[in-house]
């Protein structure tokens, strides 16, 4: 027998009569024959944790909690002249720059998918006679509405179902037909728009 088999032998033999000592040595030794005997270490799966992701608050909740109303002492027109400076800088980047020569089809098109927080709104049609003429900085935008702070400090909701709104920037006007632009800010950038809408009042 070679030493390592020898010494692998010994090895088993000890370990058994340490973990059989009720057992004679010739108990152990029959128990040999018979048997195979397998050390195995098996070990258990870890069940894989789901992460539990943390939920925001739902759209209800937000509304519950107001988080989103402009408080009286916040509806000023001055107070959002900033805003609107940055908004104009931010389509002029978008834009590579309005030059005299840019086509009015290319701005439409970057405008339809920007951000419109800042922008100057004014409302040219619509079906009720009131909002036609509305102007002023747009302050917030949900799928329905556009929240619009006018130079009179007066906080408009104007709808946009049945309205057609214009955005001016740098002697560009751009016309957006509500009742086709009913999506959140941030589902606009993969909406696909057609150059040419048809809008019935």
């Amino acid at each position: 027998m070679l030493p390592g088999a020898q010494q692998a032998e010994a090895f088993v033999r000890a370990f058994l009569k340490r973990s059989l000592p009720h057992m004679s040595q010739q108990a152990r030794e029959d128990h040999l024959q018979r048997k195979a005997v397998v050390l195995e270490y098996s070990a258990r799966r870890k069940r894989k944790e789901k992460k539990k992701k943390s939920k925001g608050l739902s759209a209800r909740q937000r509304r519950e909690l107001r988080l989103f109303d402009i408080k009286p002492e916040q509806q000023s027109y001055n107070l959002f002249l900033p805003l609107h400076e940055l908004w104009k800088q931010y389509i002029r980047d978008l834009c590579g720059g309005l030059k005299p020569d840019t086509q009015p089809q290319m701005i439409q098109a970057k405008l339809l998918k920007a951000d419109l927080h800042g922008a100057l709104v004014s409302v040219t049609k619509s079906k009720c006679p009131s909002y036609v003429g509305v102007t002023g900085i747009l302050l917030q935008e949900t799928k329905h509405v556009f929240k619009i702070i006018t130079k009179e400090d007066r906080l408009k909701v104007i709808p946009k179902l049945n309205c057609v709104f214009t955005v001016e920037i740098d002697g560009f006007i751009s016309y957006i037909y509500g009742s086709k632009f009913q999506l959140r800010s941030s589902e606009r950038s993969a909406k696909k728009f057609k150059a040419k809408g048809t809008f019935d009042l």
